[in-house]
């Protein structure tokens, strides 16, 4: 579903995406169309804007996300604001390009999308690692309480997730199929009350699960020094 204020850019991107193969089952105008016709089209990923006419893309991620916890938000924005992307993210959101990106770029993260990864213009996956860095280092509210037990499968398809491989990647190195790597995520997303991949990599950094492995989040081939000056840069 794609969900725009402008129609001849929604229809561009719709029009993208169905040139591409993906079977476009909805757009819409705003927020509350989204939030209405959502359940009755059943997108698996919605291509969201920002800035709507009658709420905040951050309120129908929010939005979606209670009402369809399956679906994924990848936004669509004309901002690159910090505060903007963190708080795409915080709300649900898997993923966040900027409507600057190229049409193969735009089409390659849909899919990456779909397939459960978190793509991000790579200077925004900087902010975001950074947000996940500092919320790790800050004394943990509440402590006590035991943790969910994983198992070890489990854990290691942890691990793997958190240094930024895909499903399939992760399928190959352990010579699995990809569904059931996908079960195993889903598994784990359950035990741990996540919601999404982004939260699965946040735990993951929190428990000292992610080793000193390069983590990507879909930013392609950055190794972790230069993923580490990115966020002293935008984030400091």
């Amino acid at each position: 579903m794609v969900v725009d204020d402008h129609p001849m850019w929604r229809d561009a991107v719709a029009r993208d995406l169905a040139e591409a193969g993906y079977d476009v089952v909805a757009t819409a105008a705003d927020g509350a169309q989204a939030l209405r016709v959502t359940g009755a089209a059943r997108p698996d990923v919605v291509v969201l804007d920002l800035q709507l006419p009658d709420m905040s893309g951050v309120e129908v991620t929010r939005g979606l996300r209670a009402a369809h916890p399956g679906v994924r938000v990848l936004v669509l924005s004309a901002s690159g604001e910090q505060q903007d992307v963190l708080d795409a993210v915080k709300a649900g959101a898997v993923g966040y390009l900027l409507k600057s990106a190229a049409r193969p770029e735009f089409l390659d993260a849909v899919r990456r999308t779909a397939d459960g990864d978190a793509v991000f213009t790579p200077g925004l996956a900087a902010l975001v690692l950074g947000e996940f860095r500092r919320l790790a280092a800050a004394p943990a509210a509440g402590g006590g309480g035991d943790a969910p037990r994983l198992s070890e499968r489990e854990t290691e398809i942890l691990r793997m997730v958190a240094t930024g491989l895909s499903y399939k990647q992760i399928a190959t190195r352990l010579t699995l199929s990809h569904r059931t790597v996908q079960n195993h995520v889903q598994n784990t997303l359950g035990k741990l009350q996540l919601h999404n991949r982004i939260e699965l990599v946040r735990y993951a950094i929190e428990h000292g699960l992610a080793g000193d492995s390069e983590p990507s989040l879909g930013i392609g081939p950055r190794t972790y020094r230069e993923l580490a000056t990115l966020i002293q840069t935008n984030c400091s």
